[in-house]
């Protein structure tokens, strides 16, 4: 099967760990140029190492989403090194805190909207100018299902990505003419470092099957391949969508019947 993206540029945030690296790899595998960009050099630097060892070709940038002069630089030196971008995957965030709202400090509340929300808003701003100049682009956000139905006790990130959601729709809109597709994911639960921060890989109630028709937990890779398909021109007809991969949780959970009841 030939390779998707030869000759594309991908632009990853939160490339060094969890959905990232996997969606960092898979690109490669396909032939895209990556552009890694994290806050954490070892995580990001090996990513990078791990591409380049399968014969890819990949630059690591270490970038905190949140700020802006970071968010310009990464931009910059994306196009400095390839020229141009394709694909932005607006990956990056945190979990922040599982705690109820009213427990929720002003701190942690501004910390995941500045990563979760705004990081989407900043990596979109300055890429869409590269993508307009270049007359096309394809941007993919990272939501949740937790945006579309929240679960109890991570009230700001739930917010954050419902807004992620929006933001996707409006760009979508506001874009499409000038034929940049603008597409979010919904992950369900993903086994990550991230998620290992609100269920400890160790606890024993890790059950999930109960929680969702599939009754087992999301892997990188699922994520990974969803964005394959995102930003390939298989969905050349696709923009302003949220594309849920959550292994059935927002269907609904099953209820304990007896088979046949």
């Amino acid at each position: 099967m030939p390779k998707r993206f030869i000759n594309k540029v991908a632009l990853i945030t939160g490339g060094g760990s969890g959905i990232g690296h996997a969606t960092a790899l898979a690109f490669a595998k396909e032939g895209a140029k990556v552009v890694v960009a994290d806050v954490d050099d070892n995580r990001g630097k090996e990513t990078v190492k791990m591409i380049k060892d399968i014969n890819g070709q990949a630059v690591y940038i270490k970038t905190d989403i949140s700020k802006p002069t970071d968010v310009q630089n990464m931009v910059k030196m994306a196009v400095e090194t390839y020229g141009r971008i394709d694909i932005l995957f607006n990956n990056a965030g945190i979990p922040g805190l599982p705690v109820r709202l009213a427990e929720l400090s002003v701190e942690d509340w501004d910390r995941v909207i500045d990563i979760n929300l705004k990081g989407v808003f900043l990596g979109s701003k300055y890429t869409i100018q590269v993508m307009l100049e270049q007359g096309k682009g394809v941007i993919i956000n990272i939501a949740s299902a937790s945006g579309i139905t929240p679960t109890p006790f991570v009230s700001v990130y739930a917010a954050a990505k419902a807004g992620v959601i929006q933001l996707t729709k409006a760009m979508a809109i506001e874009y499409g003419s000038e034929n940049i597709r603008v597409n979010c994911i919904c992950p369900g639960f993903i086994e990550t470092p991230m998620t290992s921060v609100i269920i400890p890989p160790d606890l024993e109630s890790r059950d999930y099957s109960h929680l969702w028709p599939l009754t087992k937990p999301g892997s990188p890779e699922d994520i990974a391949k969803a964005a394959l398909y995102l930003a390939s021109d298989d969905a050349s007809f696709v923009t302003g969508t949220s594309l849920v991969v959550d292994g059935g949780w927002l269907a609904g959970t099953s209820l304990p019947l007896s088979k046949g009841s």
